[in-house]
C-alpha cells in the first residue's frame, strides 16, 4: 500500500477547468501515448456530462483520473483511469476505484462496469470485479468488459 496516503486526497472536478485540462495530459501520457493514439475533439467533448475524479497530492498535483459515465439509471461506467506513471504500484489506483465506486453507490447506481485492458485484469479481479466478456479489442488491444455490484 502507499506511504502517500496522509498526503493525498480524492475529489470530482468539473470539465473544462484546468485540472479537467490536467485530467487530458495525464490520460494521453498514460493510456494513448503508448499506442501512438491522441484523443479527438469529439472524443473530448462527449466527456462533458460525465463525472471526473482526481487524486491529488497535497500540493494540489494531480496523480490520478479516472471518468465515470451512467450507462443506465442503475449503471455507471468506470473510464479511463490513469496513474501518474511515478505513482503506480503503490495501491493508489486501487484508491481511486474504490472512491469511484463510493460515489456510485451514494448516487443510487446498484453496478459499476468497465472495459479492463488484458493486463490490468488481475488489479481489477482483486478489487471484486468479475468478468463478463470474451476478450475484444479496443483501441487496438485486448480488452475485457467487467462488472461490480455497488
Amino acid at each position: 500500500m502507499s506511504d502517500l496516503g496522509p498526503r493525498t486526497y480524492l475529489s470530482v472536478f468539473p470539465f473544462g477547468s484546468p485540472t479537467y485540462d490536467e485530467s487530458v495530459r495525464l490520460r494521453y501520457l498514460v493510456l494513448r501515448k503508448p499506442l501512438g493514439l491522441d484523443y479527438t475533439e469529439d472524443q473530448l467533448v462527449e466527456e462533458w456530462e460525465q463525472i471526473h475524479l482526481g487524486l491529488f497530492l497535497s500540493s494540489d498535483e494531480l496523480i490520478g483520473c479516472l471518468l465515470l459515465k451512467e450507462t443506465d439509471p442503475s449503471t455507471i461506467k468506470m473510464r479511463q483511469v490513469a496513474i501518474h506513471p511515478n505513482y503506480q504500484r503503490m495501491g493508489l489506483g486501487a484508491r481511486l476505484v474504490e472512491f469511484s465506486e463510493r460515489l456510485g453507490a451514494s448516487r443510487g447506481y446498484k453496478v459499476i462496469s468497465l472495459h479492463a485492458r488484458q493486463e490490468a485484469v488481475p488489479f481489477y479481479l482483486k478489487l471484486g470485479y468479475r468478468i463478463t466478456s470474451e476478450i475484444f479489442e479496443e483501441v487496438g488491444i485486448p480488452h475485457l468488459a467487467m462488472v461490480k455490484s455497488l
